[in-house]
């Protein structure tokens, strides 16, 4: 809650704005009240002329146009003051989550991509509904019964008994509620995770006829977000009907007690009318902030899970190189466990010059993986120095070409320039060359704004390739890391794209590639072989 309020003070105008006009639109139905209190005693019993009665008909519709006009700036307010604080958190958690790096933040890919999403909306209530009401509640209410109180004390006196079961009743089931939103929540996150893992490795499930098997975990986690998500509706539905309940039984008692007063002749007709008129405005603001609790409740949990992410380690500053360091890329002792054992990194020195092709080969778990997690940066060495013509490394200062690069859905054109926007034709041309992604180009109608759907959809294996390595030669790295980019391509493809591979080495470029196909190993300069960590020299590693 604290945090949330904190965003809320950092934009003063649109917290005024938002907890003004709530204020505003109380005393505007205080004087709406008291206007149509005395325009009626004149018409009724005082038996006035239409002409005496037209300024109480224009006080009443001008406190009333007051009020309309006060609920729709708090509205407004709310609302803007909720999309400024929601793109706030988004960029501030998004940048984050990129200086972090995926294997710091401790969570899967799915559910920083939910936070992102799901958790920033659910900020929304507390903002544009939760504030104004509290603001409202807090402040309308105390000056209804100190002007009560002013003229009619024990009319007062009732208000001020029956007014704490609102707030009683909302604290009771707001404890009840926690637990199911935040049980909602976590069935919210288990889903959406479960969902990416087998949409990411649907391929997999199909060779191993598995796919029946998630279907119906994935069938299982949605029955279960289903039922957290009708309780939490189940206990919204009863919490406001035992709210509304509450504000009309509060309303009557305050009527029972004005007109039995009335007729006993111990107060007057205006005074018991403006009571009257008063009670459903002074218990309607607590009314509104019980029904604007359960909103709050869902963004503390939304909060608590962004903290939580905002709270993953940025990466330490990387250690100075040592004088003498060479050009290229340089492991000098690096050393790295993981906190809860599984492998990493036992001393592993190694120096990839420029326009060299190193390849690493080794056992699955020998530590390949880490030591490119530890060269982009995703990772922090516990001992150790990693230098790019030495300086420490940078992740931008790298390109990386994995299995299966990602390409986003647009046009061919669009995603090339992701490596560098500021690229000319013949930046384009010369990159296309080089990776041979001309050739696809060529064949293409609509050349390079041909689309292309998610993930490369419409394009092959090879092709995909290329357009990877068409980036790097746009990008112009200072080297390029290789995660198997040849593993699933068929002899063909496969040569194309270690022609491009070969390319950047003879631009200069140091080259280091994780590789199990021999073709690419064969056309390394050095290959080095890890094992259990551990970089096993002499007959282990040749030169070409």
């Amino acid at each position: 809650m604290r945090a949330l309020l904190r965003e809320a003070l950092g934009r003063p105008a649109l917290l005024a704005l938002a907890l003004g006009s709530p204020l505003a639109a109380g005393a505007g139905a205080v004087v709406r009240a008291w206007f149509l209190a005395r325009g009626i005693q004149a018409a009724f019993l005082e038996a006035a002329p239409p002409a005496d009665l037209l300024p109480y008909a224009v006080g009443a519709a001008g406190s009333t146009a007051v009020l309309a006009l006060a609920r729709g700036l708090a509205t407004a307010g709310g609302g803007a003051l909720a999309a400024e604080v929601k793109a706030a958190v988004r960029q501030r958690l998004a940048a984050r989550v990129a200086a972090a790096g995926p294997e710091r933040l401790g969570e899967p890919p799915a559910r920083v991509a939910m936070a992102l999403s799901d958790a920033v909306e659910g900020l929304d209530g507390f903002f544009r509904g939760y504030l104004p009401a509290l603001a409202e509640a807090a402040a309308v209410p105390l000056g209804i019964l100190v002007l009560v109180a002013g003229f009619e004390p024990l009319s007062a006196l009732v208000l001020l008994v029956t007014a704490p079961l609102i707030p009683l009743f909302m604290v009771l089931i707001g404890r009840w509620a926690e637990g199911v939103t935040a049980r909602q929540w976590r069935a919210l996150f288990a889903l959406g995770a479960y969902f990416a893992d087998a949409l990411k490795g649907m391929a997999t499930l199909r060779v191993f006829g598995a796919e029946g098997r998630a279907r119906k975990t994935l069938e299982r986690l949605a029955e279960d977000h289903r039922l957290a998500t009708l309780r939490v509706l189940r206990v919204a539905f009863l919490s406001a009907l035992v709210l509304e309940l509450l504000a009309t039984l509060s309303t009557a008692i305050v009527a029972v007690e004005v007109g039995l007063r009335l007729l006993a002749g111990r107060l007057g007709y205006l005074e018991a009318f403006f009571v009257l008129l008063l009670a459903p405005e002074y218990f309607g603001p607590l009314r509104a902030l019980g029904a604007q609790f359960h909103p709050a409740r869902s963004a503390q949990d939304a909060a608590a899970t962004l903290a939580r992410l905002n709270a993953a380690p940025l990466p330490r500053p990387a250690p100075a190189c040592p004088p003498g360091t060479p050009p290229g890329l340089v492991l000098q002792g690096v050393r790295f466990r993981y906190p809860r054992g599984g492998g990493g990194l036992e001393g592993a020195d190694l120096a990839v010059g420029p326009g060299e092709l190193v390849t690493l080969v080794g056992p699955s778990g020998a530590g390949k993986s880490t030591l490119f997690k530890l060269v982009l940066g995703f990772l922090d060495p516990d001992a150790g120095t990693i230098c790019l013509n030495r300086r420490p490394v940078r992740p931008d200062r790298f390109a990386y070409l994995p299995q299966t690069p990602f390409l986003f859905p647009g046009t061919l054109r669009e995603n090339l320039l992701l490596a560098s926007p500021q690229a000319d034709r013949a930046a384009l041309r010369r990159a296309l060359e080089r990776s041979g992604l001309d050739e696809v180009v060529a064949r293409l109608p609509s050349g390079l704004e041909t689309p292309v759907g998610e993930g490369g959809l419409g394009l092959s294996a090879g092709e995909r390739q290329r357009l990877a390595l068409a980036r790097a030669f746009l990008k112009r790295p200072e080297a390029v890391l290789l995660d198997e980019p040849t593993a699933h391509l068929d002899e063909e493809s496969e040569a194309r794209v270690l022609a491009g591979i070969l390319a950047l080495r003879d631009e200069g470029v140091p080259v280091l590639a994780i590789a199990h196909r021999p073709a690419l190993i064969g056309a390394a300069d050095r290959v080095v072989r890890l094992e259990r960590g551990r970089r096993l020299a002499g007959e282990a590693e040749r030169a070409v």
